[in-house]
């Protein structure tokens, strides 16, 4: 616990910052709030549009990746591996700037998406809409995914 709450003290100094204040990237990267499993969680919005694609999940070395290639890069809780968005899609994501929360325990990822983010084929993994008592789709496919995947993401 008193880890944790070092690491938020770092994160939490910077709501005094003025605006152009920066720390070292590795300084940060060693007090992000990963979490037992070493991840921590990040969201994908198209750059331009706003809209939010995905969440995923990032640890440190897909960080670095997603940093030093410009290509996002998350960590597939499923394979137990690093996982290249669209690296059996073709779906990619570019980084266009990478923000992270006030906690220091969110990642937001401002990307170019290159066709659907979902591995349903739709843009947005966000397609279902809560109303009421009921859960409604409000998206439809933009493609098959059964074209675009031997297997899915």
């Amino acid at each position: 616990m008193l880890c944790r709450i070092a690491n938020a003290a770092m994160i939490k100094a910077t709501e005094k910052y003025d605006i152009g204040q920066s720390l070292p990237w590795a300084e940060v990267l060693d007090n992000l709030l990963f979490n037992s499993e070493g991840l921590i969680p990040a969201i994908a919005q198209q750059f331009d549009s706003r809209e939010v694609l995905m969440m995923a999940w990032m640890n440190r070395e897909s960080l670095q990746e997603t940093l030093k290639t410009g290509r996002v890069c998350y960590f597939s809780r499923s394979r137990q591996r690093l996982w290249r968005k669209g690296e059996s899609s073709g779906q990619i994501q570019l980084l266009q700037e990478m923000r992270l929360d006030c906690d220091g325990d969110t990642i937001l990822l401002l990307v170019k998406q290159t066709g659907p983010a979902c591995h349903t084929g739709r843009k947005s993994c966000f397609y279902n809409r809560v109303e009421d008592d009921k859960v409604s789709v409000i998206e439809a496919p933009l493609i098959d995914p059964a074209s675009l995947y031997g297997k899915h993401e």
